[in-house]
């Protein structure tokens, strides 16, 4: 039963191309629009994700200040100075901590032969390579050897290398940094860079061999990350660590200053979501205009296959199959729709590529612009709303159809249009219950078997053309319609209703 329905939804959708293209269209739109903005959503999701991780999406700074609460006896405004034993502070108390790096940076000439810059030097342990995310060019980063042996040994980044050697091999050449030479063993890859941001003409050397350059005693800072996932829980035990060595406030946040990229993130992931609700909400509102095309549409069918459905009450269908048969229908149109427009998407999201976003504020960004990738969960989303509204949009006309009075649907009387000849219409002048009992014989029998075309009609009652022609019996005429009188009206029934 269910193909022969879904077979007449295609019939009745064939009847009418053209609306029906046309409804198809406007649903294709609506999916269309709800998966590109989805996709738009996710992508300036992972645009921002792809941010964070280049400079280090779990690294967490941590930076002396000066107290500005009275702790323990002691009076504000100290200055508090970390040292070597507060790594290891960290190291023993942050829970799941993986690596913990000192730091100290300076502002130094660099010069080969005789060119000459004023770069950032930053002293380092080798644990930044992976808490900074950093990436190699050329070469190779410090190590733990060239740490331990105070190594007079250099990472440049690309845009130092290019001031620097102008395009020269780099590796195994030497530089001055303030005096003393240092051996070029590796060069970074291109950073994102904002303005005049540093990030790619800084000058890394081990941390130990900062030494040279500057009394490496007292630290800059820390930086470590850790694998916990409760980062407000890790900024506290931070502070409390520290304030119990530098006797000050946990709760002085002037004292010590904690940069935590994972948070800040999370407040990023906040606003990307709420984004993308919004756009999930527009995306909708769009498919629901669609559906109400769909609606109207279907409607229209209605009102004018009210006949139809008075003689299918007549012969014995059910308020489910009238139901199904229109619903059917809808569903077919908002399918077939919904597959043209996810192919359109996919078409979209091809051509357009890549959308600036972080590229157009800093160098070397392109992995912060914009991807529209259609994932499996955007379809997945944009399927389910699409289902919801197909059945919805579908589920108003067809029990309004399902709803219809059989005498009163057949007493319905629509003028046929004129510019559609009446030839192959002729009225039966058997009439009253006979007519519905000699139709549901023949339509039982007959035009429920393959082909529509049945062999012999033996009802004994005589056509007569609808434009005046000569009488012919039955058997000899296929109409499209027949129209029969019952309680005084005229009665329209397609021939391939059955």
């Amino acid at each position: 039963m269910n193909r022969d329905v879904m077979q007449q939804a295609v019939s009745a959708m064939r009847h009418d191309l053209r609306r029906t293209l046309l409804t198809m269209a406007g649903m294709a739109w609506g999916i269309a629009t709800v998966v590109l903005l989805l996709s738009y959503g996710n992508g300036f999701a992972r645009a921002i994700t792809n941010i964070f991780e280049s400079f280090g999406a779990t690294a967490v700074g941590v930076f002396p200040g000066r107290t500005s609460q009275q702790a323990g006896g002691g009076k504000a405004g100290v200055q508090v100075r970390f040292t070597n034993d507060d790594i290891e502070l960290l190291r023993n108390n942050v829970p799941l901590c993986r690596h913990v790096v000192r730091m100290l940076s300076k502002d130094s000439t660099v010069q080969n032969n005789n060119r000459s810059f004023s770069f950032p030097v930053m002293g380092l342990d080798p644990s930044i390579q992976d808490i900074w995310n950093l990436e190699m060019e050329q070469g190779r980063f410090i190590d733990d050897a060239d740490n331990m042996q105070h190594g007079l040994y250099a990472v440049i980044a690309s845009e130092a290398r290019d001031k620097l050697f102008s395009g020269m091999p780099a590796i195994g050449e030497s530089i001055r940094i303030d005096g003393v030479s240092f051996e070029v063993i590796g060069v970074g890859a291109p950073r994102m860079q904002e303005g005049d941001n540093d990030n790619n003409r800084v000058i890394y050397i081990p941390y130990n061999s900062m030494d040279v350059l500057k009394d490496n005693h007292y630290l800059d800072g820390m930086w470590l990350d850790s694998a916990g996932l409760n980062h407000d829980k890790l900024e506290k035990t931070i502070r409390e660590t520290l304030a119990t060595a530098h006797n000050f406030k946990p709760d002085d946040h002037r004292a010590v200053f904690v940069f935590d990229a994972q948070k800040q993130l999370s407040q990023f992931s906040i606003i990307s979501m709420a984004l993308k609700v919004l756009l999930a909400f527009i995306g909708t509102i769009t498919l629901g205009i669609g559906g109400v095309g769909l609606m109207n549409i279907m409607l229209v069918s209605v009102t004018q296959r009210t006949r139809e459905i008075g003689v299918e009450k007549a012969l014995g269908a059910r308020r489910h199959d009238i139901l199904w048969q229109f619903l059917a229908e809808a569903m077919v149109i908002t399918a077939v729709g919904g597959v043209l427009g996810i192919l359109l998407s996919y078409a979209v999201s091809i051509s357009v590529g890549r959308l600036t976003l972080y590229s157009a504020l800093a160098k070397h960004a392109e992995a912060g612009d914009i991807r529209l990738i259609v994932s499996p969960m955007i379809l997945l989303v944009a399927t389910s709303i699409l289902a919801v509204v197909g059945v919805i949009s579908g589920m108003v006309p067809a029990m309004r159809a399902a709803n219809l009075d059989p005498i009163e649907a057949l007493r319905y009387c629509r003028r046929p249009r004129a510019s559609r000849p009446s030839s192959s219409m002729f009225t039966a002048d058997s009439g009253g219950p006979n007519t519905i009992l000699i139709m549901r014989g023949i339509f039982a029998r007959r035009w429920r078997q393959k082909g529509w075309r049945p062999r012999t009609w033996n009802t004994g009652a005589s056509a007569t053309m609808a434009e005046g022609g000569p009488a012919h019996s039955l058997t000899s005429v296929r109409p499209t319609a027949i129209w029969c009188r019952m309680l005084g009206s005229t009665v329209s029934m397609p021939a391939k209703l059955w």
